[in-house]
Order: C-alpha cells, then structure tokens, then sequence
C-alpha cells in the first residue's frame, strides 16, 4: 500500500499483522498485509474498519480496536516524538526529492507542535534487505513446486524471473532461511528499543521519484538466461556470482525504506506531502509501534489539514501539475 501511494499522490496504510481478515493467514514468514490506497484519510479508516476483525483460523490474537477507526479521527495528535532518518545501506545516494519530501515533511510536522529530530537509522537496513529476500525466495521455491504439483503447470508457464528466483532458493537451502528468519528477531528488538524513545520513524517511503512504467523490469537477454539457469538447476553458479547482494542494490534500490514494517509486522502509512516541480507526488513513511494503526490514522488525518493533497494529481512525467 505504501509504495503504489507514494507513487500516485494517495494515502495508504500498512496495518500491522493479523488485524486484516487475508493478512491473519499465514501464507509464508515474511507475509505483505491486504490493504486499500485512498483519496483521503478518512476513506481509509472506514475501509479498514470494514476489513479488520478477529479470524478464528489466525495463529495469534491481535489486539483489535475498541472502537471504528473513522470514530478517532476528529481529534488530533500533540506533542508526538518522531525521529527521521534518509539514511540507507542499500541506496546510499537516495535521490534529491525523497531527502527533500523529509525534510518537508519534518519542517510541518514541527509547526504543528511536534518533536522532530534526526536519528541513525536503528537497524541494518543491508541484513535486513538480505534475509528478506532470502525467506522470500525460498518460499517462491515452496509455490513454485506447489502450482506445479497442483495444476500440472510447465515451466514456460512460470515467468522468467520466477524460475530464477525459485532455483536460488532451492539452491540455498533451508539453513539459509532458517537463519534469516532468527535474524528478524533483531529487527524486531532495535524497532521497540526505538519506539521507547520516539513515537514514529520518519523515513521517504521510496529513494527515488516515480519511475516511469518498465523503468524496473529485467531485458529479454537476462529473462532468457534465467530460463537457462532455472533449466540447468543452476543455483550454484547464480549463488556464486552474488545475484543476491546484485538483487539487493538493483532490486530493492529504490525501495530501501519499507522493508522493515513488513519484516516485524508493525504498522506503517504512507502521506503524499511533497509534490517535485514537475508534479510528480514523494510520499513519506511514518513506521509506528504494535497496534498504533488508529494513532497513525490521527497524525495522517492531521497533515492532511495542514496540507491537503485531494484537489492534486500527478502530472504525466515532465509536464506541470498546473
């Protein structure tokens, strides 16, 4: 919900795990909620209030709110402590109008009575990135198998990528994925640490400006290639050549940011404040503690006041927004 927000001028809102009905299903480790990108902070609250509810077949008990999320939004927030950070392992040079959209973004924040201050980043966004995607190729190996053994499903069925992801993580093993997973654990105890001190994480919710449609897909030469590895059980080889930490930096490049919410299972919004002078919309993150979702809702709906975005819509790329 974060990024596609973040990209198109709107409102979105990461709930934490195991409040929605299809994120209490537990469909691999690290497990991306169900949500909705809106208008306004308000279309949200009431979205969510329809989608949240206990779900028998869930694993844990999540603590529910006691009332609907669109109740709380008439009051406002005061005197937050938010701690924000542009900083990345993964993208060093984060572009211009992402540092920009925080820098904004805490310049507001601070005229609307609230505590700001520049922090270290409180976990290691380059471990993080990499055990990431180590559970997560390892569970497209899982799904792989599983569609195949299911429908009978050929390998020209699968997309290119999919194959070579899927070879990778047979290839790694299951000790490679057992250990990422005990390392979200440290992810998990630097995040409260954090939250003892600061209410929310202020990041940009993405490093770069909107790419354009097919800026992040792979070519023709590298999707044939995958096919060949894939064909070949070629894990070794893609091991050795570091495709991992190449995924890392090319994949996850321009989204360093937004890894860390879905890892712990903590709630994370996204607040469309800055606009670039070619109209194009920079969202930034707000990453809180376990079951803020109706304080992130409060603290949206009030810089959606301060600055509203309703009446904005991106511009195509390099054309005004006026």
């Amino acid at each position: 919900m974060r990024i596609p927000a973040a990209c198109t001028g709107l409102f979105g809102l990461k709930l934490g795990r195991g409040l929605a009905l299809w994120a209490a299903v537990r469909r691999g480790y690290v497990r991306n909620g169900q949500g909705v990108v809106t208008r306004t902070v308000r279309d949200s609250a009431r979205l969510y209030d329809a989608i949240v509810g206990p779900d028998p077949s869930a694993d844990y008990l999540a603590q529910f709110p006691a009332t609907p999320y669109a109740h709380e939004l008439d009051s406002r927030p005061s005197g937050l402590r938010i701690g924000f950070s542009v900083k990345s392992a993964v993208n060093t040079r984060p572009d211009r109008e992402a540092v920009a959209a925080v820098e904004h973004a805490a310049r507001l924040l601070e005229d609307l009575g609230h505590h700001v201050e520049e922090v270290e980043p409180p976990y290691d966004d380059w471990a993080l990135s990499r055990d990431f995607l180590s559970i997560w190729f390892a569970q497209v190996t899982a799904q792989v198998s599983e569609i195949k053994a299911r429908t009978g499903a050929a390998n020209s069925q699968f997309e290119a990528d999919t194959l070579a992801v899927a070879e990778y993580g047979r290839h790694s093993g299951l000790e490679a994925q057992m250990r990422a997973i005990d390392n979200t654990a440290s992810y998990v105890r630097s995040l409260a640490a954090f939250h003892q001190r600061f209410d929310y994480l202020l990041t940009p919710t993405i490093a770069t400006t909107p790419p354009v449609i097919g800026a992040t897909a792979n070519s023709s030469v590298i999707h044939a290639a995958a096919r060949v590895v894939h064909a070949v059980r070629g894990g070794r080889l893609l091991s050795l050549s570091g495709v991992l930490d190449e995924t890392v930096q090319n994949g996850l490049g321009w989204v360093p940011y937004t890894q860390l919410a879905n890892v712990t299972g903590r709630p994370a919004i996204s607040v469309p404040v800055h606009w670039t002078d070619d109209g194009l919309p920079l969202g930034v993150q707000f990453v809180g503690k376990l079951g803020s979702e109706r304080d992130l809702l409060r603290l949206a709906a009030q810089l959606e006041d301060a600055q509203p975005w309703i009446h904005r819509f991106p511009a195509p790329t390099g054309l005004s927004s006026s």
